[in-house]
């Protein structure tokens, strides 16, 4: 059966999406300096929950009960999805650069699937074997700018530690977002996600030096609020439906080469060899993961058959 034909204009959602997750790293660079990184996270997820509730208020009170019975498990999606990866990348980007925040989120894939692994006994793959290494051989480029030796007696930088944690964290995430699968649709899940991020988020916000959010400000916080958080989901939805999962996915792969582009271009960051060398492996490793599915095949030893 032939596939229906596609409109071109319809890979303009995941571009405009992907576009949205890079001026994102670029937002939390602008950000150090203007806005502390509590108050910046808090406000994200409270404007777009209070944006989004007129639309999804019905169908939340119709779900109340189940609300109740998932509250848990929003709690810890809350947690995980909304405030740790989103935090800490606020956090890095006092200490490190919009450049290498694009270079190791491109690792999420990778993570996620290393959870599956490990949560849902998923078999692993070729493509996640020989990604992995040459992911790992990528970061350890970037994150000692070239001298990959350096890991054995040398700190890392803070930042990057915290972004590959929230890699990790993020990972955990999508598995546990498949695993559990919620009884609810995608705007009010997301919504219940939003709001436990904020609820998280809302002690630290209170224990920060400085609430307050300038005039220089407050564009950071509506473009990661209604742009990265609630255009860019509305996008990548709508390119799902028109282009499927699978084309959508791939334009994933563009995140790191165009935050690394604006990076460059808004920030005058300078892009060393490291970058080009370690990105690039860690970029190449993610898409062997991605593109090598077929799993890996253990060879049983057999025993020799003794007669008795």
């Amino acid at each position: 059966m032939e596939s229906l034909p596609v409109s071109k204009s319809a890979y303009l959602f995941p571009l405009a999406t992907v576009i949205a997750w890079a001026g994102n790293g670029i937002v939390s660079k602008m950000s150090v300096d203007v806005v502390s990184p509590g108050t910046i996270a808090f406000y994200r997820w409270l404007l777009a929950a209070l944006v989004l509730l007129p639309f999804v208020a019905k169908t939340l009170w119709r779900q109340r009960q189940a609300i109740r019975k998932q509250f848990f498990k929003l709690s810890v999606l809350g947690a995980l999805g909304m405030v740790v990866l989103q935090t800490l990348t606020y956090v890095s980007a006092q200490t490190t650069s919009a450049t290498n925040i694009a270079l190791i989120g491109s690792v999420v894939p990778m993570m996620t699937m290393a959870w599956g692994v490990m949560l849902n006994r998923e078999r692993p793959t070729q493509g996640m074997i020989a990604g992995s290494l040459i992911s790992f051989l990528g970061l350890s480029v970037l994150l000692t700018q070239g001298q990959p030796l350096a890991l054995l007696h040398q700190p890392l930088n803070q930042g990057d530690i915290l972004l590959l944690l929230g890699a990790i964290c993020y990972g955990l995430y999508g598995v546990l977002l498949r695993r559990w699968k919620l009884p609810f649709s995608t705007w009010p899940s997301l919504f219940l996600q939003m709001t436990m991020g904020a609820l998280w988020l809302l002690p630290v916000y209170l224990t920060q030096a400085d609430r307050s959010v300038s005039a220089e400000a407050w564009p950071m916080v509506l473009f990661a609020a209604l742009v990265a958080s609630l255009f860019a989901t509305y996008s990548w939805l709508r390119g799902i439906q028109a282009l499927g999962a699978n084309r959508c996915t791939a334009f994933m792969n563009l995140n790191p080469l165009i935050g690394t582009g604006l990076a460059i271009w808004l920030l005058e960051e300078s892009l060393a060899p490291s970058h080009c060398l370690g990105g690039g492996l860690t970029l190449l490793g993610v898409f062997l993961t991605q593109r090598l599915k077929s799993p890996v095949r253990l060879r049983r030893r057999r025993l020799p058959v003794t007669e008795g």
